[in-house]
């Protein structure tokens, strides 16, 4: 929904965006990043053009987050966000003075190009849509590079497409509603880090071996992965709890992209979520009890039918009179409230499968490597997200704490089913043995 008030563009909210400006505070604003690396250092003055083209092809990422009186809402701006160098340090809270007000920031470094969205304006599968559009421009700038371009490629000749901006929940909503209430889980605690530092550790596994690992069990990638985080977070727990009638249920939140259900071409957010998990008080699990279990949790909830059930809930929440009428500070106040009962406090964790990136061969002979981060949960301190790009499956812990107690014990447990991992990391010491 994109309106025009005195001459300026202006678009509200879609549903799954509401909660984030509501829920931002002084040390974290929901990022994610994705990020390319190319074959060659990256020409600062190219990227700059090659944005302001992508930037003009998806003009909704060219926005500013306002404050209305009933609602934030996005207004663009013909300025440009700035290009800066990348730090050691990603997904850090955007200060919005320093981004110009903008909800995402590019950033390079060597052979690297780097954005990092504000969740307010899309979700992994958009965002991952604009980088590849951006460097397809920035190729095409730099060498000439003839990119065939379609819905994952953009071509920046064309004008933006109205169902590219579409609020796709509002519009796939249905008419029956449940109840949010799930049984809080397990979270890992440790020593925050004061100073807002963010732990980055990646791990690369050959893409063929994890499959054939889970094509063994007769489940996903991400099923498979899901149990192996499922198992380390409950290792961590029966590690440092000491009585089993205290342990609390482990669940990993899994985010599923509605537009394999529903055919919906918007570049906005339209995602929800499964958490499946264990009652680590019934005693310890093995991989096999834990991969059955998230495969039919998988099966059962992932679903269009039932999804539907879980987007119509938020929809309903959002029209409801009473809360449209309601002033935007005392939304703000019941918003925080909502999502401290019914938001990451009912996961332990959060694995996020971005898929298989395909590049045509035109673009795939510039580009290294893809990854993707998805920065510091509100409650959760260490979450991770995985992307497939050129037979690599490269998956990248965040952590706002000191310990790397789950990707060492997530990346030992891969080790010793047979996955070799090679680890890298923001951090000077390796956290993990690596395996080559």
């Amino acid at each position: 929904m994109t309106n025009t008030h005195k001459n300026r563009l202006w678009t509200k909210l879609d549903n799954a965006a509401l909660i984030y400006p509501a829920t931002m505070n002084t040390r974290w604003t929901a990022l994610f990043r994705l990020s390319a690396t190319l074959t060659e250092p990256i020409d600062v003055d190219i990227l700059e053009i090659a944005q302001k083209r992508a930037l003009q092809r998806i003009p909704l990422y060219a926005s500013k987050l306002k404050r209305g009186l009933f609602w934030f809402y996005l207004e663009h701006s013909d300025d440009l966000p700035p290009i800066e160098k990348d730090v050691a340090n990603p997904c850090v809270r955007m200060r919005f003075v320093g981004s110009r007000g903008f909800c995402l920031r590019t950033r390079y470094y060597e052979n690297r190009i780097a954005v990092e969205f504000f969740h307010v304006l899309t979700d992994g599968t958009g965002g991952l849509v604009y980088l590849q559009t951006l460097v397809a421009e920035y190729l095409r700038l730099k060498y000439g590079a003839n990119i065939p371009r379609g819905d994952r490629i953009l071509d920046c000749k064309e004008s933006p497409k109205p169902e590219e901006t579409e609020d796709s929940f509002a519009k796939y909503s249905g008419k029956i509603t449940q109840s949010r209430k799930e049984v809080k889980a397990y979270h890992i605690k440790g020593q925050y880090e004061h100073d807002g530092f963010v732990h980055i550790t990646s791990g690369s596994v050959d893409a063929a071996a994890v499959l054939a690992k889970a094509r063994e069990k007769n489940v996903s990638v991400t099923e498979y992965l899901a149990a192996v985080m499922i198992l380390s977070i409950d290792e961590v727990q029966r590690a440092r709890v000491r009585h089993a009638r205290n342990y609390r249920p482990v669940k990993v939140n899994v985010p599923v992209n509605l537009r394999s259900m529903f055919p919906s071409k918007t570049l906005r957010n339209f995602a929800n979520y499964i958490n499946p998990g264990i009652d680590s008080r019934l005693g310890e699990y093995t991989l096999d009890e834990t991969l059955q279990i998230v495969h039919h949790t998988m099966a059962m909830e992932a679903t269009k039918k039932l999804l539907n059930v879980k987007i119509t809930t938020n929809v309903r929440s959002e029209q409801n009179v009473f809360v449209r009428l309601m002033p935007l500070f005392l939304k703000n106040i019941m918003l925080k409230y909502i999502y401290s009962q019914v938001g990451d406090v009912l996961s332990s964790s959060t694995l996020s499968n971005l898929g298989i990136a395909t590049l045509p061969e035109e673009m795939a002979q510039y580009v290294r490597r893809l990854d993707v981060i998805i920065g510091p949960l509100h409650r959760n301190r260490v979450c991770a997200a995985m992307l497939t790009y050129g037979g690599k499956l490269r998956i990248s812990f965040t952590r706002t704490i000191s310990d790397p107690v789950l990707e060492r014990v997530f990346f030992t447990r891969l080790v010793k089913l047979g996955i070799p991992v090679k680890v890298e990391s923001n951090q000077p010491v390796d956290v993990v043995n690596k395996a080559d």
